[in-house]
């Protein structure tokens, strides 16, 4: 399987762009970075300000969000709220083992959301979802 249909696939099953069709998902690789991270390598600290999203392309991962660790493999992402409001991580990314990525600069990424109002809403949609999800863990975590 080539580099670019992984890529692709990888884009696929996120829930921001699972809906796109290929042109547009070919767009947006071409806004996106490869990049490579060695095992035990720090990707994204808590804290530091987000500017990129990260869509792992081979590799495992490990989210620490508060102490709560996560895993994430091919296909995963995160850090997608900076492509839209740059603000501080809430969570640090480190590598577990070779991790390479598709990094998204938020920067890039709203001039390329200009131009391709499909996927603007495509995210939209998925973010809706995301927020739905997250009410649903406080409401129970509340006991509502």
């Amino acid at each position: 399987m080539s580099e670019l249909t992984t890529q692709i696939k990888a884009l696929q099953s996120t829930p921001f762009f699972a809906e796109l069709p290929p042109e547009d998902l070919e767009g947006i690789l071409r806004v996106g970075q490869p990049v490579s991270f060695d095992s035990g390598e720090t990707i994204v600290e808590q804290g530091a300000l987000g500017d990129a999203m990260y869509l792992i392309t081979s590799g495992v991962a490990e989210v620490d969000v508060g102490g709560r660790f996560h895993r994430l493999g091919q296909g995963d992402f995160f850090g997608e709220m900076a492509l839209i409001s740059q603000s501080k991580r809430m969570a640090t990314v480190k590598a577990n083992e070779a991790v390479e990525a598709l990094r998204i600069p938020a920067d890039a990424f709203q001039s390329f959301l200009l131009d391709h109002p499909r996927v603007a809403v495509s995210m939209l949609k998925a973010l809706v979802v995301r927020l739905r999800e997250v009410e649903q863990r406080i409401d129970a975590w509340m006991g509502t």
